[in-house]
């Protein structure tokens, strides 16, 4: 299969090129709009529906009209003199709201974008007369806006109702104060605006600087970004596609991620086929360039497809999640990485043997053999001092890994904390009033046994629900038109996304609604600090499946490939070490060196799947090759030389342009602790444990490595990879 792809691709490649083209500008148009329609945003719907804020999110929606796509902000409003409001105040603020509800809010639109590819978000929002202070400083505003906070046009929108409302009430003598998680969002997405755009920028100077250092040529700087661009707008579109057909909601954040991935692998993949292809090239100089390149990615596909398919097979396993967000997340990943082997078998091929030698021009490398430099250094090294070289790595790797002691869990959302306009205003309002005014946790009671409520039945949990310390007020209790349902709101005193939070919708406040709920009824804890303790409940339960499953899983693929019970063994023990030290450095700077109150709650998982799968992609590559020189005759370490030398400039480009990609993450707020871990995690990987602990490991086992198979000593002579010059290893 692998070779009847790569072989067309390289006898027809300017068709293969034509057709990657069309469906790449198609596909790469339409995916913003088709990746819109398969994102929610509510964290809460990602949870089972046997979860307790799951079931309270049901009632919302059910009972009182909440919206499943409804985003809250929550408007400040004082007048611009400082003093507190008077009665005629109180009256203008209404006057003003009422107005405003009345006001359709056009999304701008950008002339950078055909209309048509891009939702329409305009809408008329909702406005509702919160809450005043009780020194009336100021007076609170509900403004429900419906659409993904983390969406562009959802976000203008927002910044359009905000300059209106500003405008409006500043002619009225107040100032206003915006806040809640879409304004959050769009303050954060302006703050980061400029480091997002300089990060892609550094980036793509990056491969471009590294392929120009490498290869001297301008067509194998350019054409990785560009193969890469073609490929990732055909699998943006598959990636929505699947999600539409198979029913998965995708987090906000997936697509994103799903970019980041495919531009590093997809480098990495191509870095692979050109390090390969010149190799080929240079040792036999008289053979066609289209022969060369068929050769070529008909033997380098093997290793990619095994790849590729470990990511797949790492990242299929989250379909086991019970968190919704982490179940779709894996397929997205999945169908991603397929779409990018396919592109990898064919239009990459295509690429070269369009291009033939023309590839590396002008450099002259091809006429002359390299000298020995770094990489052939390290191979003899390895080769000549395995055992230290083993030893110093486990060192290093076991004090990064020992920085897990104590760690922590966060299950904040992030954000730029007290530094946008957004966090500000909280801050301004929790002077005021508890910390959760704008965010209360809700408890639902339902009837069942048909009598209708009414607040006198549920003035004993209200009682109770204020006794409970933590609990900052207690809202009147809020009936349903049908009376078989009632809401009353809970102000915490506490930060609605901190751990006290959670600790008190999980504890205390669920304990008391339990022991208070009237006979007949039943009741839900929802909000977000309620949902976020059951999401920290249904992760844990998720590490301890997913885990196991993805090590298997990969150790299996790894066994097929390698044909071996010890190779995939060495091989899965030393990404494990990689995961851990990577995980114990975060922990390190984040939580013990930050001060920040643990680590993401998705980093673990994350942190797995990437670090283990897309490691084991530079573990397989070098494992590959040192199996095939060990192929040769002479003895095991020079073909431990050997395969390093060849194989560390392409594992170290490719690991500097992944560990670059990851880096910027860095530019989305919130996702600080995902980039440095993802960079970290490569760069372990690729030049920590391929390049040094598995040869290492190779160089002392010899062709014991592939007990109870040994490679043998000659192979087909027309897939022999040359051999320009040996190292000699003292």
């Amino acid at each position: 299969m692998i070779r009847a792809l790569t072989g067309y691709s390289t006898r027809n490649p300017w068709r293969v090129i034509a057709l990657w083209v069309v469906l790449g500008v198609a596909l790469a148009g339409l995916s913003p709009m088709l990746l819109s329609r398969v994102t929610q945003a509510r964290t809460g719907d990602f949870l089972p529906r046997g979860y307790d804020s799951a079931a309270a999110l049901r009632i919302a929606e059910e009972e009182f009209g909440v919206r499943p796509d409804a985003t809250t902000v929550t408007v400040l409003v004082a007048r611009a003199d400082g003093k507190a409001l008077t009665a005629a105040d109180e009256q203008r603020v209404g006057a003003e709201a009422a107005k405003l509800a009345q006001r359709r809010v056009a999304m701008p639109r950008k002339d950078d974008k055909p209309a048509f590819l891009v939702p329409d978000r305009s809408q008329t929002p909702r406005v509702a007369p919160a809450m005043t202070a009780p020194d009336r400083s100021f007076e609170l505003l509900a403004v429900e806006l419906t659409g993904n906070a983390a969406d562009e046009g959802v976000q203008d929108v927002f910044r359009a109702f905000r300059d209106a409302a500003r405008a409006q009430f500043a002619d009225a003598g107040m100032r206003t104060g915006f806040t809640g998680g879409l304004a959050d969002a769009a303050d954060t997405t302006d703050s980061h605006r400029t480091a997002a755009t300089v990060g892609s920028a550094l980036v793509a100077g990056l491969i471009v600087l590294l392929n120009v250092l490498v290869f001297r040529s301008v067509l194998a700087a350019l054409l990785p970004l560009v193969a890469v661009a073609m490929i990732g707008g055909v699998a943006g579109g598959a990636v929505a596609g699947a999600a539409a057909l198979t029913g998965l909601k995708l987090d906000a954040g997936t697509p994103g991620l799903v970019s980041v991935v495919l531009l590093g692998i997809g480098i990495d993949y191509l870095l692979f086929l050109l390090f390969r292809f010149r190799e080929h090239l240079r040792a036999r100089p008289g053979q066609p360039a289209r022969e060369a390149a068929a050769q070529v990615c008909a033997r380098v596909g093997t290793a990619i497809t095994s790849a590729a398919l470990t990511i797949v097979a790492a990242f299929a396993t989250l379909g086991v999640a019970s968190f919704g967000q982490f179940r779709s997340l894996g397929p997205a990943i999945a169908v991603a990485v397929l779409v990018m082997l396919l592109g990898s078998l064919t239009l990459m091929p295509a690429l070269l043997a369009a291009c033939g030698r023309k590839m590396f021009w002008p450099s002259r490398s091809l006429r002359r053999e390299p000298r020995e430099g770094s990489a052939a250094r390290l191979g003899a090294l390895v080769a000549r001092r395995p055992l230290p070289l083993l030893l110093a790595a486990v060192a290093l790797l076991g004090a990064l890994a020992a920085g897990m002691a104590g760690i922590r869990m966060d299950y904040g959302q992030g954000g730029a904390g007290g530094k946008t306009p957004a966090a500000a205003t909280a801050a301004e309002i929790s002077r005021a009033l508890p910390a959760g005014v704008s965010d209360p946790t809700s408890v639902y009671v339902v009837t069942t046994d048909g009598t209708p409520l009414d607040a006198g039945r549920l003035d004993g949990l209200s009682r109770a629900l204020t006794a409970v310390d933590g609990v900052g007020k207690v809202g009147g209790t809020a009936l349903s038109g049908d009376r078989r349902a009632a809401r009353i709101d809970l102000y915490l005193t506490a930060d609605p996304q901190s751990s006290r939070a959670r600790d008190l919708a999980s504890g205390p406040v669920r304990a008391t609604v339990a022991a208070h709920t009237p006979a007949g009824t039943t009741a839900h804890v929802g909000g977000t600090a309620a949902i976020f303790a059951d999401v920290s409940t249904a992760v844990d339960h998720d590490l301890a499946v997913v885990f196991p499953v993805a090590a298997a899983l990969i150790a299996l693929i790894l066994l097929l490939l390698l044909r071996s019970l010890l190779a995939p063994v060495v091989l899965m023990l030393s990404v494990g070490l990689g995961f851990a030290a990577t995980l114990g450095a975060a922990t390190l700077l984040f939580q013990h060196g930050l001060g920040e109150p643990g680590v993401s709650f998705t980093l673990p998982l994350v942190l797995f799947l990437f670090v283990v799968a897309l490691g084991t992609d530079y573990n397989i590559l070098i494992t590959d090759r040192i199996r095939e020189e060990m192929r040769r005759p002479g003895p095991a370490r020079d073909a431990v030389a050997r395969a390093v030398r060849h194989t560390t400039p392409a594992i170290a480009t490719a690991g500097l342009v992944l560990a670059g990609s990851f880096a910027t993450l860095a530019t989305t707020p919130g996702s600080e602790q995902v980039a440095f871990a993802m960079t970290l995690g490569i760069l372990l990987s690729a030049l920590v444990l391929s390049l040094v602990l598995v040869p290492a490991v190779a160089a002392l086992l010899g062709r014991a490595l592939w007990w109870p198979l040994r490679p043998g000593r000659h192979r087909d002579p027309a897939e022999q990879a040359p051999e320009p010059a040996r190292v000699p290893v003292p």
